[in-house]
Formats: C-alpha cells, structure tokens, sequence
C-alpha cells in the first residue's frame, strides 16, 4: 500500500459512488496508529476529489466507529485505513457501504475494476489537506447505554489496546462506567502498533491481571473491531468462548433472534453442540468476519462472530465492534453477579489447533476450480 495506490483508489471509490446514484454523499475516512496511515488516508481524499467527492477525517478511531460515522454523518461510504492486527510495516484499506455494513466481495471487485492507470497518479505523494469530523463522543454516548451509569463502580480492569485505535475509547468508557482501569500497551507510537501487545500478544494482559488483582482483563487488535477476555485468574477467554457466554445470557433474556448463533468453519465444534443443547442452532458460515454479517442480516439473527474476537451483535451494531462486545459480556456478568472464570464454564473447547500462513494473493476460491474440488472431496 502507497500513496498512489491510495489515490487510485479513492478515485475507484468515487467512481462506483458515482455509479451507485451517491453523488454528492460526503465520504468518512478513519484511520489506525500506524505512521503510514496518514499520508494514505490524504491520498484517498485527493483521488475522491477527483472523483467528485469530499472526505472528512474522523481521525485515529477502531474501525467500528467508522462503521457508526457513516450511519451518522449519513455519508456514502466510509474507509478505514489500516491493516487491523497485522505488523506496522503492513497497512490495507477497509470500506463500508452507507448502512455501516462492510462492502460485499462484488462491490470490492466493482471498485477494484474501476481503478484509474498508474500514469494517472499525479506525482509521487499525492494528497489534500482533510477536514476533520469528531465522532468519538458520540460513538461512545451511544456505547455507554448498554451498562447502567455506575455500573462497573469498584472494579479493577486492566485493557489492553495493542498502542492501536482504541487507546482513547476503551479506557475512556469504562472509566465513565465507574471501573479503576489499568492499561498496558496503550503509548501508541506510529510505529509499535500489535507490537507483543494487545489480542495477538496478550502475555503482558495476563500477568498485569493477576499482580493487580483485577477483576479481568481486555484486549483489542489494533483497530479494535475485536475483543478477547482474561479472566481473574489470567486465564485467556477466547471468541468462540465469548459468543457461548452471549448467547447463554441472550437465552435467557429470551434476546437471541430465532434461537441461532453464527459463527464460522472456523470455529470450535463445541460451539455447535453447546447451542444444539440448548435446543438451538449454529450457522456456520465461511471465514470472515463480513460473512458473518451478511448471514446475520439474511437470517434475521442478532448474534454472530468469530473465535478471533470478531463479535457482531445487531442490536447495537452492524460490523465486529470490540468494544460493544466487551461491554455486553461486561453487562452478563454485571446481571449474573458472577466473575468471568464461572460464566466461560457454560462451554467446555475441544481441542483444536490453527495457522495463519502468509500468501502472495488471495484470488477468489471460484476461481480456483482444482482447490475447491479437492475441499469438497474431503
């Protein structure tokens, strides 16, 4: 990702705008901690003016604030620059369509079709100057009314924001609820975003826990659209934990849509018996945190994620959102009146293991007819 390749496609963006009847709709752009994201982020904005477009800044913001901008501003379409729990040394682009919801594949191919040549990038940085439009305060303003004023009052929670986007709003939320918060890896530097810190690196979480003797712990990536736990007794509470928690607090609140969870392939197989036991069901859905989205809004379902952290929940809002989901494990555990190492026990993992491996490209699997044969033979 460079400066001219983010000039293309802020003119790509303008251009499916365009075609999509949006002329005239601002566009909102938000970036991460990283170094690199504001020259990228003045690139997009002066390839969106030539689209025809303005952008405003919300500036170093999570990613499901963009996601609420857009839906508050009452933009086109909104960007945000970063590349989420990935090094400093990479950065990408992430775009939502006007409902807040992440651009379907066919509308990134759309975009992706109308980029402009590379001899049309003017210059080496192109850029412009970005007007900047606050949305953190009413971000959280509509956050705060998952848990009661007051409510954390007396508890010790130590957070974790990976030096990312979240370091002025987790924190800063659950001080307004009441709660003595602690932080670690929370000096963001432009360069030491997810740097052996926050839900990838949760070592430094985990020790701070016990020797503060906190109540949990939280951590985000370092745009923090997601959330992992650690319990008092340092013990980590991963994705697939943290939707059976939902999902058991959900039931029982009689909250839980059609009484169905999403969550990947990915996710743990004990997740699926945990539902079916009682008397619901999961949806599996390929992996993705987008994927998850779209079978959620389909089916009607309100609850929905990832065992990376990714949790969407509806009701509050319609992308992975970490720190919506740590305030709605904040509030079962808030309404059971029971710590963190109870309320995971609802599930019992299966064992399981999983790698990441780094690619050249990522083309679409339907064009890749002998490996999807080869996953349907097995």
């Amino acid at each position: 990702m460079n400066p001219g390749f983010a000039w293309r496609l802020g003119v790509a963006a303008g251009r499916f705008l365009q075609e999509r009847g949006l002329a005239g709709r601002r566009v909102v752009i938000g970036r991460d901690t990283r170094f690199s994201g504001g020259i990228l982020e003045r690139a997009l904005a002066a390839g969106l003016r030539e689209a025809g477009f303005e952008a405003a800044s919300v500036g170093v913001v999570p990613t499901p604030a963009v996601s609420f901008a857009v839906r508050h501003f009452e933009a086109g379409l909104g960007i945000v620059v970063t590349a989420s729990h990935n090094p400093v040394r990479d950065n990408g682009i992430k775009f939502f369509s006007a409902s807040g919801m992440k651009l379907a594949d066919a509308d990134e191919l759309a975009i992706e079709a109308l980029l402009p040549g590379e001899a049309e990038v003017p210059g080496k940085t192109p850029g412009v100057d970005v007007p900047s439009l606050p949305v953190i305060e009413p971000f959280l303003d509509k956050l705060a009314g998952i848990l009661a004023p007051g409510a954390l009052a007396g508890w010790k929670i130590v957070v974790d924001t990976a030096n990312g986007a979240a370091c002025e709003t987790t924190p800063a939320m659950l001080r307004r609820l009441g709660a003595d918060v602690a932080v670690v890896g929370n000096e963001p530097d432009g360069h030491n975003i997810n740097a052996g810190c926050g839900s990838q690196h949760p070592g430094a979480l985990r020790a701070a826990v016990v020797e503060q003797g906190a109540r949990l712990g939280i951590a985000h990536d370092g745009d923090a659209d997601r959330v992992l736990f650690v319990d008092e007794a340092g013990e980590i509470v991963d994705g697939d934990e943290l939707l059976a928690i939902l999902a058991e607090d959900a039931l029982a609140q009689n909250r839980l849509n059609h009484r169905t969870l999403v969550a990947t392939v990915q996710s743990n197989l004990a997740l699926t018996h945990f539902m079916e036991s009682r008397d619901g069901r999961l949806v599996a859905t390929p992996v993705g945190d987008r994927y998850v989205a779209e079978a959620m809004v389909e089916g009607g379902f309100n609850l929905g994620g990832e065992n990376s952290g990714h949790i969407i929940c509806t009701d509050v809002s319609p992308c992975g959102d970490g720190l919506a989901a740590a305030l709605l494990v904040l509030r079962a555990m808030v309404t059971t009146g029971r710590p963190l190492s109870e309320l995971r026990r609802v599930i019992q993992l299966y064992p399981q293991a999983t790698r990441a491996l780094r690619v050249g490209a990522k083309p679409p699997m339907e064009t890749l007819p002998s490996l999807t044969a080869a996953i349907r033979r097995a």
